[in-house]
C-alpha cells in the first residue's frame, strides 16, 4: 500500500474535511463536489425554466406564440429532472462506493498505525483511552460526514443565494428580510452543535460501559457462566441503567435545540408566506409575469424548506464535526513510541546481566509509588521468581524491562548499558512475555504459535519441527491430533468450522508462542493464575525445563512455582525485601518463609 501521509501531528481545521478526501481519493472528491455544486443550482434553474415554460404556455393559449416555442423549455425541464434523479442515485452511489473503499484503505490504516505507536501510558489512562476510542472508533463516518457537510454548506449557500438573487430583482427588501432571519438561526444551530457534541462525549462514557455489559450478556464465551450463575437479570438492569443515562443525556440536548430550531423555522415560513403575498402586487400590475410568479413561489418554498429543515441540521453537524477535529488534533499530537512498529532487531550478544539500581516509579497521573528504590540483579541462564502480594509491583518490573514505560528514576542496566539507550526494536528481541491476560487469536493453531516470531512466519521448513517439539513438551500433542485439520485448524468461532480450546489449552498455547520466540529472556507474568496452585506449579516446571540455557523470570504470588527458581526475589512495598534461593529464604525466617507457610497446604498433594 502506497504511503499517503494523510495524518500528521498538527492542528486540524474544518478544511481538513476536504483536504483529507482530496488526498485519499482526489478524482471521487472532485466529482462529488462538482455534482453537488451543479445540483445546488437546480432550484434557481427550475425557477427560470418554469417561468419560461408557463409564460410560453400562456402566450400559446392566447395565440401570441407558436407551439414549437414551448419545446425548448419543456426539454430543459425534463433534462433538469433527469439529472437531479441521476445525481442523487446512480452517480452518487457509484462514486461513494469507491470513495468509501479508498478512505477505508488509507485513512483507517493510518489511524490504526497511530494507535499502535502511542506510548503505553495512554492505554492505561482512562480519560485518554476514552478520547482515543471516541476519535478512532467512528473516524471513517466522521470524515465522510464532515466532507458531506462542507458540500452541504456550499450547496445551501449557492441554492439560497441564487434564489435570493432572483427574488432581489423583484423585491429586494424581501431577500434582505430572509437573510436577517437566517443569521441568528445559524448561530443557534451552531451553538446546538457544540452542546450536542459535548453531550455525546459524556454519553459515550456510559455507552462504552453499556457495550461491555451487552457483550457479557450476549457473547458465546460467557454462556456457561451466564447459565450457571443466572446473572443476566442483574447485569441486564445495570446495562439498562447505563444505556438510559446515555440516552437521556443526548435526548435532553437534542430536544432543546430541536424546539429552538423549529421556532426559527416557523418565523422563516411566516416571512416566506408574506413574501409570496406581496409578490401578488407586481403580478397584478403586470411587473411580474405569471410564469415568473409561479417560479418564484416554487423557488421561495424550496428555499424555506431548506432553511427550515436542512440548515439547522447542517449547521449543527458542521459544529459537531469541528469539535471532532479538536479531538483528532489531541490524538494526533499524543506522543508516539519510537520504533513501536519496528520488527525485533537481530541481537548478536547474549544478555549477561540485568541490573536495577534504586529504580523508583509511579504511573502517570497518580501519586503512589509502585517501585521505591528497587535494586536487584539478574544473571544469564538462571531461573528467577519475583514474588509478593498483589499490588507489590511485580508486573511493573516487566513493563519497565520491556520498555512500556521509561519515565522511571534510577537506572536499569542490560549488559552495563542503560535500558533507555536501547531501541524498542532491540528490547523486543530481548524479552518474550506471557501475561496474565494473554491474547487469544482466532486464527489457525499454527499461526497462533508462529506470530511469536514474525520473522519466520512464512518459514514452514524451519518452524514445524520446533513447534511439534514444544507441543509435545507442553502436553498438547493429543489436543492437536483431535483437531480436524491438525495445526491448520482455525480456532474460535469466527469461521464456520472454527474450534474453541479449553482455558488450560489456551494458556499452554500462549506459553508455546512465547517459547517459540528467540528472545534471550523468557518471562511468565502469572499467565496461569486461573489454574489451581498444583496445576500452576506443573506448568512452571515444564516451562523451566524447556527454557534450560535461557534466562527465565517467573512472576507470581503463589510460591509453589517459586521453589523451582534458582533465585527468588521477594517484593514488598515496591522494594526488594529479600533475595535468595528457596532454602536460603526459608532459613531466613522472614517474609518469604511466612508466605510459604501460609500456602503450604495448597501443595499437599503435589
Amino acid at each position: 500500500m502506497k504511503e499517503k501521509n494523510i495524518l500528521q501531528a498538527k492542528k486540524y481545521h474544518i478544511w481538513d474535511f476536504i483536504r483529507i478526501p482530496l488526498k485519499v481519493c482526489p478524482g471521487c472528491t472532485l466529482i462529488i463536489g462538482i455534482n453537488r455544486i451543479v445540483g445546488a443550482l437546480i432550484p434557481a434553474l427550475t425557477v427560470l425554466v418554469t417561468a419560461d415554460f408557463v409564460d410560453k404556455a400562456v402566450n400559446i393559449f392566447e395565440g401570441k406564440a407558436e407551439f414549437s416555442e414551448i419545446i425548448l423549455p419543456l426539454l430543459l425541464y425534463i433534462l433538469i429532472i433527469l439529472y437531479d434523479y441521476m445525481r442523487t442515485t446512480i452517480i452518487v452511489n457509484f462514486i461513494n462506493v469507491r470513495y468509501d473503499m479508498k478512505i477505508f484503505r488509507y485513512f483507517r490504516a493510518e489511524l490504526i498505525d497511530k494507535r499502535a505507536k502511542l506510548k503505553y501510558e495512554y492505554v492505561e489512562d482512562n480519560e485518554t483511552w476514552d478520547l482515543i476510542n471516541r476519535t478512532c472508533g467512528d473516524a471513517l463516518q466522521k470524515i465522510a460526514t464532515g466532507m458531506n457537510v462542507m458540500f452541504d454548506i456550499a450547496e445551501l449557500f449557492i441554492n439560497a443565494g441564487s434564489i435570493l438573487l432572483i427574488l432581489m430583482t423583484q423585491a429586494w427588501w424581501a431577500a434582505l428580510a430572509i437573510t436577517i432571519v437566517i443569521i441568528p438561526f445559524v448561530m443557534i444551530a451552531a451553538k446546538g452543535g457544540e452542546h450536542v457534541y459535548e453531550a455525546n462525549k459524556e454519553a459515550e462514557k456510559y455507552n462504552r460501559r453499556a457495550r461491555y455489559l451487552e457483550k457479557v450478556l450476549s457473547d458465546r464465551e460467557n454462556v456457561e457462566e451466564r447459565t450457571m450463575f443466572s446473572y443476566s437479570d442483574m447485569l441486564g438492569e445495570n446495562w439498562h441503567e447505563k444505556y438510559e443515562t446515555s440516552r437521556k443525556i443526548s435526548l435532553k440536548v437534542d430536544l432543546k435545540y430541536y424546539i429552538i430550531g423549529r421556532l426559527g423555522s416557523l418565523v422563516t415560513l411566516i416571512i416566506a408566506m408574506i413574501i409570496i403575498g406581496i409578490l401578488l402586487i407586481p403580478l397584478e400590475t403586470g411587473a411580474v409575469t405569471l410564469g415568473l410568479f409561479i417560479g418564484m413561489v416554487e423557488g421561495t418554498m424550496s428555499m424555506v424548506s431548506q432553511i427550515s429543515w436542512r440548515l439547522p441540521y447542517v449547521t449543527s453537524q458542521f459544529t459537531n464535526n469541528r469539535e471532532y477535529l479538536k479531538d483528532l488534533t489531541k490524538v494526533m499530537n499524543l506522543e508516539e513510541e519510537k520504533d513501536a512498529l519496528s520488527m525485533p532487531a537481530e541481537l548478536k550478544d547474549d544478555i549477561e546481566s540485568i541490573r536495577f539500581e534504586n529504580v523508583t516509579f509511579m504511573y502517570p497521573n497518580t501519586d503512589k509509588y509502585i517501585l521505591k528504590n528497587f535494586t536487584t540483579e539478574i544473571h544469564k541462564n538462571k531461573h528467577y521468581a519475583i514474588v509478593g502480594i498483589n499490588g507489590a509491583g511485580k508486573t511493573t518490573v516487566t513493563k519497565l524491562l520491556t520498555g512500556m514505560y521509561d519515565n522511571y528514576d534510577g537506572k536499569i542496566f542490560i549488559n552495563d548499558k542503560e535500558l533507555r539507550e536501547y531501541s524498542l526494536a532491540e528490547l523486543k528481541s530481548m524479552f518474550s512475555v506471557v501475561y496474565q491476560d494473554f491474547a487469544k487469536y482466532y486464527i489457525s493453531f499454527r499461526d497462533n504459535i508462529v506470530i511469536g516470531n514474525v520473522k519466520d512466519f512464512d518459514r514452514e521448513d524451519l518452524s514445524d519441527v520446533k513447534i511439534e517439539q514444544l507441543i509435545e513438551k507442553l502436553e498438547m500433542k493429543e489436543a492437536v491430533e483431535e483437531l480436524k485439520d491438525g495445526m491448520n485448524t482455525y480456532l474460535g468461532k469466527i469461521k464456520e468450522d472454527g474450534v474453541d480450546l479449553s482455558g488450560g489449552q489456551w494458556q499452554r498455547l500462549a506459553i508455546i508462542r512465547a517459547l517459540y520466540n528467540k528472545a534471550k529472556v523468557q518471562i511468565l507474568d502469572e499467565p496461569t493464575a486461573a489454574l489451581d496452585p498444583v496445576a500452576e506449579s506443573k506448568i512452571y516446571k515444564i516451562f523451566g525445563e524447556i527454557s534450560k540455557g535461557k534466562t527465565t523470570i517467573f512472576i507470581t504470588h503463589r510460591l509453589g512455582a517459586a521453589k523451582l527458581a534458582d533465585e527468588i526475589i521477594v517484593v514488598e512495598d515496591g522494594k526488594v525485601a529479600e533475595q535468595g534461593s528457596h532454602e536460603e529464604l526459608i532459613k531466613l525466617r522472614g517474609i518469604y518463609e511466612e508466605m510459604f507457610a501460609s500456602q503450604r497446604s495448597w501443595y499437599q498433594y503435589e
